[in-house]
């Protein structure tokens, strides 16, 4: 889904060299869930259950506040 890549890709343009640790590690466990779930959580309709895993959601859904 191109509209999803453009939402991830902007998370690692924009944030990932400046990351810690443990939020790089969430994205890439993040890329790993059914792109269904990504699109449901990156629209506001839900949230996951990981807590780093919804920081770096709600990063993607705020980026143009930040």
């Amino acid at each position: 889904m191109r509209e999803l890549d453009q939402l991830l890709g902007w998370w690692l343009d924009a944030r990932y060299e400046r990351a810690g640790t443990e939020a790089k590690a969430a994205f890439a466990e993040l890329l790993e869930q059914p792109d269904p779930e990504l699109w449901h959580w990156l629209q506001g309709h839900g949230a996951p259950s990981d807590v780093r895993w919804r920081a770096v959601i709600d990063e993607i859904r705020t980026r143009d506040h930040v």
